[in-house]
């Protein structure tokens, strides 16, 4: 069905693409306005994919007509007081490691808008205001399932409900006549449910929450769509450089040698592994230049060694992730090299700075890639393809550079995969965040504010309780409680962090990272004290009391239910003549325990005043009681009342 997917929320001044799903390169699809408020003068032109921007406030139908048939979409806007403004700067790091500016505001085929994510993230809320969020939750309850919408603004998890209102939109792929709607509440009998039907929500006060979705089965049950899978939410994930990590032996594929070291890869806790791009590419050794989307790399071992790692990995209980990148190709590529020679079908393909001087759009000024044209249904049917193919064989997909692809084509990816394997994941790479990229996008997100709160607090730039912002900004700008986090100090885009910190710091970043709410992630050879950010891993010489602590820390987390997803936060006040000293508590129903970081390089003696602990620090199982509280180098796990 080529019905263009969820409705939309946004606010005048605002915009969305309109695009058929499974399209069909060679059908014909035309949009109209069916229904819009009085007094709109919005338009909506000729061409399959296009962009539409609603002139005032109110509720829009728009049809598509497809070689199947006509679908509605509604289109909720909300007045612009309530936009969510796009922020100008371009992200802080990109996938070749290049920096720079684009070069120029056009990109994946549309322009900058709300749901595009194009080169940017939402503006966070003026400081003391949080954008509302909202979890939806359905039981049932006799003959009739309960829809219940928690809308809270405070900016931590669990806060009791706030005063806002909440609207609850069905499906227009579904039909559902037969409902009641009481404030906060949605009611549907049993017996009315002749087939699925989605429902979703929406918070509003001073600005819109990102929308939350259910399914409601004819059973009674309901699905969380936005839920993370359930694997993921206790994952500990490695992204392996995969042309640097390991030198295969002579005759030996990259993908045999990586295998050789998964027995060191479990025995650090790690249950998911992120593959930097496998396939096809250009030569550069990141990859991240594909030039076939339906191939692993040659260099690699090709795809019958990729698939006997994931059978190895599988064996394990572990889970394999390779980087999707759908924003452009190679210049390489056949099909851009196509468009250099003139093929008309080609040129279509990509987007243009100036297509006569056969000059592509790109970020950046990166000079090997050029961005694909989102507009071109021949594209979007490619890269569908190719996502179906793999979703086939991996675990998930880390998707690079999600916010230079439109957000509704990650939502048809979303389906597709899920239908494939509802438990698949999807983790994006969005600089600075978008949190509506939650609406039925992806499951797990980056969390890049905190990685460079920690960056600035273990140089000294900040206080250790920037921490704390940086947790309540994922929900100030909007992000609902359910939604994962990628907790990282190391990847491959930024520095080493021992190298642009010093060792001081190291332990207690890393504690951080699998400590506070979130799923943390190694990056290649941060274990043994790596410090070349890509390239050859150096086994040689390894920091084996570093390995020794990654081990003990990851071990503590599994050991401990308190300290992953399901945990609550807490911030503890601390007494010490430092502040590069934090404390927090995570809790669960029955335990609770203290965290103390020190990013210092003295050790330090820290009072409690509000808490009673037990002295045992679960990383080094030593007692670490001082006369005025607890005596901390870098990190301390403490059992609390």
């Amino acid at each position: 069905m080529h019905h263009p997917g969820p409705p939309r929320f946004l606010a005048v001044g605002e915009s969305t693409e309109l695009a058929p799903r499974k399209p069909d390169p060679s059908g014909a699809y035309t949009w109209r306005i069916e229904a819009a408020p009085d007094g709109s003068h919005a338009v909506v032109g000729d061409d399959a994919v296009e962009t539409f921007a609603p002139d005032i406030p109110g509720r829009y139908t728009v049809v598509l007509a497809a070689p199947d048939g006509e679908h509605e979409l509604t289109i909720r806007t909300f007045p612009a007081r309530m936009a969510i403004a796009d922020e100008t700067a371009t992200p802080t790091n990109g996938h070749s490691g290049a920096s720079g500016s684009r070069r120029s505001g056009r990109t994946s085929g549309a322009e900058s808008r709300a749901d595009s994510g194009v080169g940017s993230g939402r503006t966070p809320p003026e400081p003391g205001k949080a954008r509302p969020r909202l979890t939806l939750e359905g039981e049932q309850d006799g003959g009739t399932v309960v829809l219940r919408a928690q809308p809270q603004t405070e900016p931590h998890r669990g806060a009791p409900p706030a005063n806002l209102d909440v609207e609850f939109y069905v499906d227009d792929r579904d039909t559902l006549d037969d409902y009641s709607v009481d404030g906060r509440v949605l009611e549907v009998p049993i017996e009315a449910l002749d087939d699925d039907a989605r429902v979703h929500a929406i918070a509003v006060g001073e600005q819109y929450s990102v929308p939350d979705s259910v399914r409601v089965h004819p059973n009674g049950d309901v699905d969380r769509l936005n839920e993370p899978p359930a694997w993921s939410k206790e994952m500990t994930l490695s992204e392996i450089y995969v042309r640097g990590y390991v030198d295969p032996e002579p005759g030996q594929s990259i993908f045999d040698a990586i295998t050789e070291k998964l027995d060191h890869i479990q025995d650090l806790g790690v249950d998911t592994l992120w593959f930097t791009p496998v396939l096809q590419h250009d030569g550069n050794d990141h990859g991240y230049n594909i030039t076939e989307f339906f191939s692993i790399a040659e260099d690699l071992g090709g795809e019958d060694a990729f698939r006997a790692f994931i059978a190895e990995a599988h064996d394990r209980d572990m889970r394999v992730l390779f980087d999707l990148v759908l924003n452009h190709s190679a210049r390489d590529h056949e099909f851009y090299q196509r468009a250099l020679a003139g093929d008309e079908q080609y040129l279509e393909w990509y987007d243009w700075v100036d297509q006569e001087a056969r000059e592509p759009e790109t970020y950046f000024d990166w000079e090997l890639i050029a961005n694909f044209d989102y507009t071109n249904l021949e594209v979007r049917r490619h890269l569908l393809d190719a996502v179906e193919k793999w979703a086939g064989i991996v675990d998930g997909f880390r998707c690079d550079m999600a916010w230079a692809v439109p957000m509704p084509f990650w939502q048809e990816i979303r389906e597709t995969v899920k239908t494939i394997d509802e438990e698949f994941l999807l983790m994006d790479e969005t600089i600075p965040y978008v949190a509506d990229f939650h609406n039925l996008c992806f499951d797990v997100h980056f969390d890049a504010g905190l990685y460079f709160d920690l960056l600035q607090i273990g140089q000294g730039n900040q206080p250790a309780k920037q921490l704390y912002h940086a947790l309540e900004s994922r929900h100030r700008i909007g992000f609902p409680d359910h939604a994962g986090f990628l907790t990282y100090i190391e990847n491959h885009d930024e520095e080493r962090y021992v190298s642009a910190v010093g060792t001081h710091a190291v332990q207690a970043a890393a504690t951080a990272t699998f400590t506070l709410p979130g799923m943390p992630m190694l990056y290649a050879g941060q274990e043994f004290g790596e410090r070349q950010r890509r390239g050859k891993s150096d086994w040689d010489h390894r920091d084996e009391d570093l390995l020794a602590f990654y081990q003990q820390l990851s071990g503590t987390r599994e050991e401990i239910d308190a300290l992953r997803y399901e945990g609550d936060f807490e911030p503890i006040e601390v007494d010490t003549d430092s502040e590069q000293v934090v404390a927090y508590a995570r809790e669960n129903e029955t335990t609770r325990y203290v965290v103390v970081l020190n990013f210092g390089h003295e050790v330090k003696t820290v009072g409690l005043p509000e808490e009673t602990v037990e002295p045992v620090d679960e990383l080094s199982d030593e007692n670490v009681a001082a006369e005025a509280g607890v005596t901390v180098e870098d990190a301390v796990i403490l059992p609390a009342e």
